[in-house]
């Protein structure tokens, strides 16, 4: 299969593109009567108005290439045409729109792709649960049914590591911040050392083993592990292969549920489907949400191994479980991007574009104190100067690129275009990037 990209607007090339913000967009709706917990239009002070593909349009006219997809809910772009056409026949024919968890046409073809397209070729026999709408419900369903099969109340987490906002998610958060707004202690949760976070100069896990067999640490028995293969909100720290592997092993040797967290690494943002195939492990519990309906719709899923499917029914449940528009779009994904290895080749491709593009920016601002990292279609740059990486977003909206910052400082400039990008696209917005990095210096 080949896979076209929608097609895109009149190009702006990075080098001619002058910056916006001359005239400034009419905020005070937002300002006065929105809550002071938005973000994300603080970054970007315009008012959207259209998107497609890999660009947003605003009501003034300006265009933004998209190097943040949604936080990764739009790993196929903006409106993609074969996934709105589907949507709108399936709304067209008066199709179910809200239906709980009964049984749907649009669910049955939905949990007949997913078999078919992912689960059987990777032989992977996970059952599937609705959760809800949201990541951080597909992870508090995980930590629930790991405590409920285990008989135990601990987790264990990871240094930088973020689950989601809700309170079961939020304990095993490692953010500061984001942890303190809870308002309450954040209990069960023990962290321990992500991958690298002493810079290899200790032994993986020596510290977690030596107290899960110490009678006298007053580590609790886990009941489960959950962790990313990459850490995005953490700062894009990438798990090693080998890393991944031994802590499965250590979860099988101490009887621990191994969770992975996949919200936003799944569905092919590293690459292949699942971020964890590379690492040839098998996790007791996956959580998907963010890309898994394809168009940006809200939609969830944590998969499990089917001895561990001891819920009683009813008893994680959720109004909203049920959105049917998500499954004919997720569908359509599914059939449309993963019935052969297309896209994984496509991502990895776009994977070394982007490596190589980093590379040539290091070696030209290598007197700041730049580096990077990551895996297929997510990567982050880090700089010596932590405030750097926020001057670098706001020069690159400045320039019509879109981008994001992460990591507890926020001091990594994080790059996560869409799949469906094109090279020349993708160049573009490399171009922009390299710009507001020297610019900024």
């Amino acid at each position: 299969m080949t896979i076209t990209p929608p097609a895109r607007p009149s190009p702006t090339t990075a080098l001619n593109r002058e910056p916006y913000g001359l005239t400034p967009p009419d905020l005070s709706v937002f300002e006065t009567l929105e809550s002071e917990v938005r973000s994300y239009c603080r970054s970007w002070p315009a008012v959207f108005d259209r998107a497609q593909g890999s660009y947003l349009h605003d009501e003034d006219g300006h265009t933004y290439l998209d190097f943040f997809a949604g936080a990764g809910s739009l790993n196929y772009g903006h409106n993609n045409p074969v996934l709105k056409r589907a949507l709108i026949d399936y709304i067209e024919r008066d199709g179910i729109t809200h239906g709980l968890d009964m049984a749907t046409t649009a669910k049955r073809a939905f949990l007949e792709s997913f078999q078919n397209v992912i689960l059987r070729p990777r032989d992977l026999p996970y059952k599937v649960m609705f959760p809800g709408p949201t990541g951080t419900n597909a992870v508090e369903s995980a930590l629930k049914l790991a405590r409920k099969v285990k008989g135990r109340e601990s987790v264990v987490s990871f240094t930088n590591a973020f689950h989601g906002m809700s309170l079961g998610s939020l304990a095993v958060t490692g953010n500061a911040f984001k942890r303190a707004g809870a308002g309450i202690p954040l209990v069960h949760g023990t962290p321990m050392p992500f991958d690298n976070y002493f810079d290899g100069t200790v032994p993986d896990f020596i510290w977690f083993e030596r107290l899960l067999e110490d009678q006298g640490s007053g580590l609790n028995k886990p009941a489960a592990v959950i962790v990313e293969t990459v850490q995005g909100e953490g700062g894009i720290n990438v798990a090693r292969a080998e890393w991944l592997r031994a802590l499965q092993d250590l979860c099988h040797r101490q009887d621990m549920l191994l969770i992975v967290d996949d919200i936003q690494m799944g569905c092919g943002r590293t690459g292949a489907f699942f971020s964890f195939e590379e690492a040839g492990i098998v996790p007791d519990i996956v959580t998907l949400s963010k890309s898994i309906s394809g168009y940006g719709m809200p939609m969830s899923l944590c998969l499990f191994k089917p001895e561990l499917d001891i819920w009683e029914p009813g008893e994680h449940n959720g109004t909203f479980r049920g959105n049917n528009p998500a499954f004919v779009t997720a569908t359509a994904t599914l059939d449309t991007y993963w019935a052969d290895d297309q896209m994984e080749k496509q991502t990895l491709a776009r994977g070394e574009q982007v490596e190589r593009a980093l590379l040539d920016i290091v070696d030209e601002m290598d007197a700041i104190g730049v580096g990077f990292r990551g895996r297929g279609l997510v990567w982050g740059m880090e700089f010596d100067d932590k405030a750097r990486a926020t001057a670098v977003t706001r020069r690159a909206f400045e320039l019509g690129l879109l981008l994001e910052t992460s990591g507890p400082q926020s001091e990594v400039v994080k790059l996560l275009p869409p799949l469906t990008i094109s090279p020349e696209e993708l160049d573009e917005g490399l171009r922009i990037l390299a710009r507001s990095v020297r610019e900024t210096a």
